[in-house]
């Protein structure tokens, strides 16, 4: 039975995701004419990527997001009515429906996704069969990193693996894990042992999947604390075989690290390092987007509106809403720009970096400190909550001064012609797979301590035996504020105790010193009441006439976050 390709534009996993056609279709696409050639594949394609963008078009719903200000190294922040930024921190719900765009997205892309597993295999004129492989190895990497996000965000999720329409309950999580890991292990065998080079930055490669696999290892064999991933046809994926995948990674992709950690964000870029001390003293170099230690990333670009053609989400939104609340406007932050203000660092995370490695670039590097580094500074501005004095630097508007001195909303103005409105104009990559977690994953793996040091060394740090103490704390600094830290402390079962430190920590609320509090009973009464996972979208659950049931800990009044 043909299937319209008008599928793609279906909201949510139980709409209708198929119509019935009398006759051949000449003005819609349709699984009898569409995807016929290399265009049309690439194009179906094109399509799968287009739903990392539409996720982040409602960035405060994202999978990284909700990361990022759920763990113990950031607070919520926002101003005195920002209870969605300020729920995700305290583990706690602000409205019914509160990550169905991210929901509908990720389901948008899997069932994309299936259809081209489905159909790409009807597309005739491929250059070679390596061309074939790569776009269809593309497609099972998208797939599974769609249902591992949803995974790490829900917990159980419905398992859907093909066109056909379906009202199902949540899979047990070996069924979807198994699925996820045999689409990695496929897009692995499908895609070419070449340098990263020879792909589209953007586009996955092998090193991605391989990257991928092990991530999703970790996580699963760690939080349900088993020692292996169960493959669909039978077998398994052990600890072995990833180590093998990462080795190949490291020798064989052409990544690398980059020679300082500081010329990895935006703010070492030429056009604001001119008038940014701390970039010109140490005369930082930005190494832009598609450099060789992304080893995948969601891309962003100029074409970006409102919705009355592109979608806001072609802007990386996180560096609006990571940007600094202000009064006066941009000159008294620069170069951080304006923006929502969510995530205040956890002054607990400034204190024990600098009491556990003293000489680490990477904290200066990484964090804001307002009292050294912004002169004008205004605590409180626009009603600012949840304030610390520090900011994170990675994913953050960055301002520049054209050539007649006036101040710019972003760099990107400049570098890329982007627009130059404030809200729309930020083109940084969000990088989802960076190759220092790369070796860092693989010294967890092996347990041994020559990766490990391998990041450290890069940033001038002596050599450290390895211990998994080492390993974490390794993984705080390098990593901070990459949308990992949450994640890790959930499959390293030290979530609920550590996200209980933020409990007593000074804060601001509106200028006015206070102490962060807990609300639904606490960190982690609700870490433990919930697993760590969050709820489902509320409609997506009626829409199931039942079928589909809400996750612990979100079915009764204390989940409600009830704001400051």
């Amino acid at each position: 039975m043909k299937k319209t390709i008008l599928i793609f534009l279906t909201l949510g996993i139980f709409c209708s995701c198929e119509k019935f056609l009398d006759s051949e279709s000449y003005d819609k696409k349709n699984t009898d004419n569409f995807p016929v050639t290399v265009a049309d594949a690439n194009s179906m394609v094109t399509g799968i990527y287009s739903s990392l963008n539409a996720a982040v078009s409602n960035i405060q719903n994202h999978h990284f997001y909700m990361a990022e200000l759920a763990s113990d190294d950031r607070f919520g922040g926002g101003g005195e009515n920002d209870k969605d930024m300020q729920g995700l921190d305290h583990l706690m719900n602000t409205q019914p429906d509160r990550f169905l765009t991210f929901w509908t997205a990720r389901y948008q892309g899997i069932f994309r996704a299936n259809t081209a597993i489905e159909t790409l295999g009807q597309v005739t004129g491929w250059t070679s069969d390596g061309q074939f492989n790569q776009l269809l190895g593309e497609v099972h990497f998208l797939r599974a990193l769609y249902y591992f996000e949803l995974s790490q965000m829900f917990g159980e999720v419905p398992l859907i693996t093909s066109t056909a329409v379906e009202n199902i309950p949540k899979s047990p999580a070996k069924d979807t894990y198994a699925l996820i890991a045999a689409d990695l292990k496929t897009a692995i065998d499908l895609m070419p042992s070449q340098p990263y080079t020879s792909v589209a930055s953007g586009h996955a490669t092998k090193w991605a999947a391989e990257g991928l696999l092990a991530r999703v290892f970790l996580f699963y064999t760690g939080y349900y604390q088993t020692t292996e991933i169960p493959l669909p046809s039978g077998g398994t994926i052990k600890k072995a075989e990833v180590i093998a995948l990462l080795d190949d990674c490291i020798k064989n992709s052409g990544h690398d690290l980059l020679s300082d950690f500081r010329n990895l964000w935006p703010y070492s870029n030429e056009f604001t390092k001119v008038d940014y001390p701390y970039a010109k003293t140490n005369n930082l170099q930005y190494a832009g987007e598609g450099h060789k230690e992304t080893v995948f990333a969601i891309k962003f670009g100029t074409l970006v509106d409102w919705g009355d053609q592109y979608m806001l989400g072609y802007s990386n939104q996180l560096n609006l809403h990571f940007g600094l609340r202000s009064n006066n406007g941009q000159a008294d932050t620069f170069p951080f720009g304006q923006g929502w203000g969510a995530g205040p660092v956890n002054t607990g995370l400034w204190t024990a970096w600098r009491h556990a490695e003293p000489n680490d670039i990477r904290r200066s590097g990484s964090i804001i400190n307002v009292e050294t580094d912004l002169e004008n500074y205004i605590y409180g501005a626009d009603s600012q909550m949840e304030e610390t004095g520090f900011w994170q630097k990675k994913y953050i508007a960055i301002t520049a001064y054209d050539s007649d001195k006036k101040l710019l909303p972003s760099y990107a103005i400049l570098a890329n012609a982007a627009p130059a409105e404030y809200q729309l104009a930020h083109t940084q990559d969000l990088v989802l797979i960076r190759f220092a977690d790369v070796l860092l994953m693989h010294a967890e793996l092996t347990e041994t301590a020559t990766n490990l040091n391998r990041v450290r060394q890069r940033v001038a740090l002596p050599p450290v035996n390895y211990s998994i103490t080492a390993l974490k704390q390794e993984r705080r600094w390098e990593l901070a504020f990459e949308g990992l830290r949450y994640f890790d402390l959930m499959r390293w079962h030290d979530a609920a105790a550590v996200l209980d430190t933020q409990e007593g920590v000074a804060i601001k609320n509106k200028s006015i010193d206070t102490k962060m509090k807990a609300f639904g009973g606490g960190y982690s009464t609700r870490y433990n009441e919930t697993g760590g996972f969050w709820a489902i979208p509320t409609s997506q659950i009626a829409l199931s006439n039942g079928i589909l049931t809400q996750n612990s800990g979100w079915g009764e009044s204390n989940n409600e976050y009830p704001g400051w």
